[in-house]
């Protein structure tokens, strides 16, 4: 494929090729089964490692990224009062959106009902060959302290900064949101200061903030050959009797998460940004294919900041406070998610759950995927915290565990996409604020 191609069809050519050949490697096996378990091997020895050099890239910048820009975005506002407007909007529509996105999926699986669709030979198969990564994601629920003031406290201001920014381990992300306060509190500062001291400490920020949108650029180049390594290695690893035990399931979250990201979004678009849909989604699509491809919304992080300045002209000051919030807060994708496996998990053990339980299961869902880490896999453990909550089988998160890859990439990618909209949103009304301000 030509280098001269643009980025953006370089990567979907290569996520169409990798699908291509994860399906016929599949077909193969069907046939002559030591082929199939052969890429298999070949996919955990080289082509997963591949993959994690790409996301490697992205996950360097995610922690100087996340700080630089949200500071320089708060620093931009110059004046400290102009942050409430700006915060209040932010905050509003991140919770509208994720309401609204549990509210299309808990429909969707109350017009679909997949748990009655999944007999009792698939249930136990499935929870015999994924019992094992469901009881880890149990425990590892069972290892947070439960939610309170204090709680909060802790979350937001640790004792050890740097520590809990650092994580427990190099295997890890640290905790992002004692840094978003941290960076916030810096912004504030910055606004504090002589105009002359102000520009100074924003044109530092500014400086990291290129250097790390470099570094993004590198991982961009790779992309278009670490795109299909990935997802071949996802679909032969998972297989087709999976997707076929779960397949009313997968469709149904799909179509969910389609319409959120593509009918809920373009209705905020026209009416509440004054954008035409069809050409917005188009400039993001290299932004929503990153997010397929990673499944992190951390990662996808860098590449929002570029689309938002490079092909949407939103003010950096918005896209600056807005997008890195988005990425740990505004997880729309996730909730409607976490509320579909919560139904579906209680229609396949026969657990009725009343309106009433399903309203209260729309807001925890909102609220427990505040609190999901935006990296792959980040929500089972709080899916687990669900179902224990409404008197469901924890370990029912066996059932979804084979398809949980395939979804995270979906859901990642209306995580994202809806980050976008949303700063495009704050942006558009800010705008008409100032304008028709005296």
């Amino acid at each position: 494929m030509s280098t001269s191609t643009p980025l953006a069809k370089r990567i979907l050519w290569g996520l169409v090729i990798g699908v291509v050949a994860a399906v016929a490697t599949l077909g193969i096996g069907q046939l002559h089964p030591p082929t199939l378990a052969l890429m298999q091997k070949i996919s955990a020895a080289v082509f997963d490692p591949f993959g994690q050099i790409f996301l490697r890239l992205l996950f360097f910048v995610v922690i100087p990224l996340v700080f630089t820009s949200l500071a320089s975005g708060v620093a931009q506002l110059g004046r400290l009062d102009r942050l409430g407007p700006l915060a209040g909007r932010t905050f509003l529509l991140f919770f509208l959106n994720m309401s609204i996105a549990v509210a299309i999926g808990l429909m969707m699986m109350n017009t679909v009902q997949p748990g009655h669709h999944l007999d009792e030979q698939a249930r136990s198969q499935l929870m015999q060959e994924y019992g094992s990564s469901a009881q880890q994601s149990i425990d590892k629920k069972a290892a947070q302290p439960s939610m309170s003031f204090g709680t909060l406290v802790e979350m937001f201001m640790p004792r050890n900064l740097v520590g809990a920014v650092a994580g427990p381990s190099r295997d890890t992300l640290g905790d992002v949101l004692p840094l978003i306060l941290f960076a916030i509190l810096i912004g504030a500062a910055a606004t504090q200061l002589r105009e002359k001291e102000r520009k100074r400490v924003q044109m530092a920020l500014d400086t990291i903030t290129d250097l790390m949108t470099k570094i993004v650029g590198f991982a961009l180049q790779l992309a278009p050959y670490a795109v299909p390594a990935m997802i071949y290695s996802v679909i032969v690893k998972v297989g087709v009797d999976v997707l076929l035990a779960l397949s009313v399931f997968v469709v149904g979250c799909t179509v969910a998460l389609a319409l959120h990201l593509f009918g809920t979004m373009s209705l905020w678009l026209r009416f509440l940004a004054g954008r035409s849909p069809l050409p917005y989604f188009r400039q993001i699509r290299p932004l929503l294919i990153t997010a397929f491809s990673t499944s992190s919304s951390s990662a996808c992080l860098p590449a929002s900041l570029a689309v938002a300045h490079d092909e949407l002209k939103l003010s950096p000051s918005t896209a600056g406070f807005v997008l890195p919030l988005g990425a740990t807060m505004n997880m729309s994708g996730t909730a409607l998610f976490e509320g579909c496996v919560v139904l579906f998990v209680a229609q396949a053990f026969g657990v009725e759950l009343t309106l009433s339980h399903q309203a209260i299961l729309m807001l925890l869902s909102v609220l427990s995927a505040v609190a999901v880490a935006g990296i792959p896999g980040g929500s089972l453990p709080m899916i687990a915290g669900l179902l224990a909550t409404f008197g469901i089988p924890p370990e029912g998160i066996g059932i979804i565990i084979g398809v949980d890859r395939i979804l995270d990439m979906m859901r990642t990618t209306v995580n994202v996409g809806s980050d976008i909209v949303t700063a495009t949103v704050v942006d558009h009304q800010l705008r008409e604020r100032l304008a028709a301000a005296p």
